[in-house]
């Protein structure tokens, strides 16, 4: 059983003496557990292969390890253990147990080379006459005190055995009495108004959907894989075990007892069905899994399969096969994070919502339902009351809180709870909503395949290599379930499901037909109210070669915690590479550079507000960025009330004329409530440009204007570039390459103007500190490990500053169009090739009347951002223009084609004018 973050979970060791036994119980406070701490002078050490040293980390400044020279009996049979506790606890029950170590020089050596979870350090472990069991004791991430286990103590006096690893010293365990997690008063009484049927199967399918599956199994789509789990049923599976040692977990095992239970449902194959209970019951009874870090997935991963079983064969089962497989799905069950009654953390949010209940626990209480409806009861309350109200929430905006990484993995779990109820009733009990999420993957993908950066992130591939990201689990679930064929497209394009044949059997309908173009979904998507950003693109060619721009902007909404950045305001920009982004890396949860650089605002390309006196929540360094927030809501009422979670609000969003190949994009954001008090106001606007052109294809405007509490706040308006950025006496120039294709983006900065700001660039190492704080920046070899931070500050300290930035995207050496600007009494008016654009200049909507000039005769786009909604009149230019239009509230635009000369925008309706009427098939 583990805590609520694993990833930043102290794993120790145990090194102490051989002596007599005694219980030392740790002060606690009033009703609190005892704690029952044994140290090394507390047990006995056999002498030919363990010694107590010195050593100052330690709390007693001594621990015990192995000897020069003496190799470690932990895989081997040896009897004598290396130390032995002689325990006697005050009462009979089940204990916790905990450890605490540190490396010597040897250990600490094979740490640093560690690379995942596998390469910890293993003691075993054996209490009483109880199965030995292996533990970890010490973990790559440097964290001494490691959660052990569960076990079981008789009162009487017992020996607890521990053969040591090499590299490390043990200083102490403890025992605490274990209490299961309190079930919640609203879970103790739960109807639920969903249950199972009566009838098996009830798992993925039931008496209804039975004959529909078998029907598609020699369908064209579906027959490869058929065969594949025909082969596998009837191919015997040899499992041999000692009854008196442990089993460890057995990937293959599960997956052969799911394909022959599946052939039996299919088939009616009572030999195959029995293998798999056979396989089963088996494995069940002796499988321990241990405590290595989030082992509850490999734990799930059993309870899963062996439900699947339990329900697919239910009528080949014996009375006795029932009560045993009953017994260990529990058991296993007690052992998982989330902790049996599951209440130990939150579905919302975290290893919570992964498979643990979504699928594991769900389908065990689901299976087992006839025999004991109490876990379906659990289940079905956390889902039903917790999750499904807080989802269809969420999920009016399509993307998930938890980034592309992540959110595809915990995203796939939920769809698995959302298909295991639908198929279970026949209803679909999740909001429809959930359907829109697939959006998010579809429109985060880059031209050469990656993702833009949003969470925790890993699988960027080598730097210069192909990759193209995938999930193909999730792709399944999320296709299947909204019978999207564009999406199937993608499923196919990520190589499909090979390794799971009866999953994709379960769920592929061999009728749609897959489509793997792209070009049917707009450019652009807004996200919504919830989750505010917006993605817009030149195009849809997923190529190496591709010419295409992608471009994000985030912010506005609710902060959900964990693997969410704070990077409310962030922008990304692709154009024949990534142009700017995130510089963080993601390797472990915790660490000093994750929660400092890595989850930080200063990792992003975003604007930095710097209090001297600001101290941060779980981060020690002060980058200027907004709140630091690690706590996940766990309702609605929650998160719409707690200013915690506040994470800015979307003011505007719209796109057009076409809402499929739009000229321009459009996004506003307030993001004052997503820093401390240090912010009075702070507003950001972004205009993306499709140009249509091969020499110059898209262009941002970028607006910012920021009010902090005191002038002596320092303002940095940031960009994070992957190469190094060339300055110029407008701004600077980035360069991306992309095969033999390079891209630049010149970036020209109107306001503050050159004499009035200073510009700062941090490369290598230099970029990766936290204003000189160091942090050593982990080695995964992602080009975000290295890069440049280009800061551009005011000179002149003041409450308030204003920037105003254009952005333009160049093919190669090709120049930049010429830019021209000047200000009304209430915007920003930017004149770009045949582009006039007018953005607010203050956080204000534009309520009353100004004027446009258009130079030249020549007929230009016009866009009017950030106008107040109702009507409005447009009158003027040589052509004479006349026309009335209405400004929708969250949209706030004008879009309107004409010719040069001055027009005069009014907050009023003429009689004698026209409606404007605009073209949605005008497109690049």
């Amino acid at each position: 059983m583990r805590n609520y973050f694993t990833l930043i979970w102290h794993i120790a060791f145990l090194p102490c003496l051989f002596f007599s036994t005694s219980i030392l119980a740790q002060s606690a406070p009033s009703g609190a557990k005892k704690v029952y701490r044994f140290h090394a002078s507390e047990a006995a050490v056999n002498k030919a292969t363990a010694e107590v040293v010195a050593d100052e980390r330690l709390g007693n400044h001594k621990g015990t390890t192995l000897k020069a020279g003496v190799a470690a009996t932990v895989d081997g049979s040896t009897p004598e253990a290396d130390l032995v506790f002689h325990v006697k606890l005050p009462a009979a029950g089940r204990y916790m147990m905990h450890s605490y170590a540190v490396t010597d020089a040897e250990g600490a050596a094979l740490m640093k080379k560690a690379k995942t979870k596998f390469e910890s350090l293993f003691m075993k472990l054996q209490v009483g006459n109880g199965r030995p069991t292996k533990r970890v004791v010490y973990v790559p991430w440097d964290r001494p005190r490691q959660e052990t286990g569960k076990f079981e103590f008789d009162g009487g006096e017992q020996a607890v055995k521990i053969w040591l690893p090499r590299g490390v010293r043990l200083e102490y365990i403890e025992l605490t009495p274990y209490t299961p997690p309190a079930v919640p008063p609203q879970a103790q009484n739960y109807r639920p108004a969903v249950v199972p049927p009566a009838a098996h199967p009830r798992l993925w399918v039931n008496r209804q959907s039975l004959p529909l599956i078998k029907s598609r199994l020699a369908a064209d789509g579906n027959q490869a894989a058929w065969e594949k789990v025909k082969k596998a049923a009837l191919t015997p599976f040899v499992f041999e075990f000692d009854r008196a040692k442990e089993v460890a977990y057995n990937a293959e095992l599960e997956v052969a007892a799911e394909s022959k239970a599946f052939y039996y449902l299919m088939t009616g194959d009572k030999k195959a069905g029995r293998e798999a209970i056979t396989l089963m019951t088996d494995y069940l009874s002796h499988v321990e899994f241990g405590n290595i870090l989030d082992i509850t997935r490999e734990i799930g991963r059993a309870i899963y399969y062996g439900s699947e079983v339990y329900d697919w064969c239910y009528d080949l089962l014996s009375a006795e096969e029932k009560k045993q497989l009953c017994k260990h799905l529990l058991r296993l069950a007690d052992d998982m994070e989330i902790g049996w009654p599951p209440f130990l953390q939150k579905i919302i949010n975290g290893h919570g919502n992964e498979a643990q209940v979504n699928r594991d626990l769900l389908s065990m209480s689901i299976a087992i339902y006839n025999e004991n409806p109490l876990p379906y009861q659990y289940c079905a309350y956390t889902v039903l009351e917790d999750l499904v109200p807080m989802r269809k929430f969420e999920y009016q905006s399509p993307r998930h809180n938890q980034g592309v990484n992540y959110g595809a993995y915990r995203m796939g779990w939920e769809m698995h709870a959302a298909w295991l109820l639908y198929r279970m009733t026949g209803q679909e009990v999740f909001d429809p909503n959930i359907k829109n999420v697939r959006k998010f993957w579809q429109y985060m993908r880059m031209p050469n395949g990656q993702m833009l950066r949003d969470g925790d992130g890993f699988g960027a591939g080598k730097p210069g290599e192909p990759y193209y990201w995938k999930s193909p689990l999730t792709m399944l679930l999320f296709y299947a379930y909204a019978a999207d064929p564009v999406l199937k497209g993608e499923f196919v394009r990520q190589g499909g499901l090979p390794g799971n044949p009866v999953l994709f059997l379960l769920l592929n309908d061999p009728a749609l037909q897959a489509e793997a173009s792209l070009q049917s979904l707009p450019l652009t998507l807004d996200f919504g109210p919830v989750l505010g950003a917006m993605v817009t693109r030149t195009g849809w060619n997923i190529d190496a070669n591709s010419n295409d721009v992608v471009a994000e902007i985030k912010g506005g909404g609710y902060h959900f915690g964990n693997h969410q950045h704070s990077d409310a305001g962030a922008i990304q920009l692709y154009y024949r590479g990534m142009q700017f982004g995130d510089l963080g890396v993601y390797k472990f949860y915790g660490t000093p550079y994750d929660f400092n650089f890595n989850k930080r605002s200063i990792a992003h390309s975003m604007m930095l507000a710097v209090d001297p006196a600001e101290k941060f929540t779980r981060a020690e360094a002060n980058d200027g960025g907004t709140k630091f927030n690690q706590r996940a809501p766990t309702t609605v009422q929650e998160v719409q009330t707690d200013p915690w979670f506040n994470n800015g609000k979307v003011l505007s969003a719209d796109f057009g004329p076409s809402k499929t190949r739009p000229f321009y994009s459009y996004f506003a954001v307030d993001l004052t409530g997503a820093y401390t008090s240090k912010m009075n106001g702070y507003n950001r606007g972004f205009c993306f440009l499709n140009l249509g052109r091969e020499d110059v294809p898209a262009a941002i405007i970028l607006t910012d204007d920021m009010t902090t509490a005191s002038p002596g706040i320092k303002k940095y308006w940031q960009i994070n570039a992957l190469n190094a950025p060339e300055t110029t006496a407008n701004g600077v120039v980035l360069t991306a390459r992309q095969g033999n294709l390079t891209g630049k983006t010149h970036i020209n900065m109107l306001l503050p103007a050159a004499a009035n700001r200073q510009m700062e660039v941090r490369s290598g190492p230099d970029a990766n500190n936290v204003f000189d704080k160091k942090y050593e920046v982990p080695n995964v070899g992602q080009p975000e490990e290295n890069g440049h931070r280009i800061m551009i500050s005011p000179k002149k300290a003041s409450p308030r500053d204003r920037f105003l930035t254009v952005l333009q995207l160049t093919a190669g050496d090709q120049q930049a169009l010429p830019v021209k600007y000047y200000e009304t009494p209430v915007s920003y008016v930017v004149l770009l090739a045949d582009r006039v654009v007018s953005m607010s200049n203050s956080r204000e909507l534009i309520n009353k009347g100004f004027s446009v000039k258009v130079p030249g005769n020549a007929a230009c786009q016009i866009v009017l951002t950030g106008m107040a909604p109702g009507k409005w009149n447009i009158r003027g230019g040589n052509s004479r223009l006349n026309v009335n239009t209405s400004v929708e509230a969250g949209k706030n635009t004008i879009f309107l084609k004409a010719k040069g000369g001055t027009y005069t925008i009014s907050p009023q309706w003429a009689a004698d004018a026209e409606m404007l009427r605009t073209e949605e098939n005008f497109v690049p």
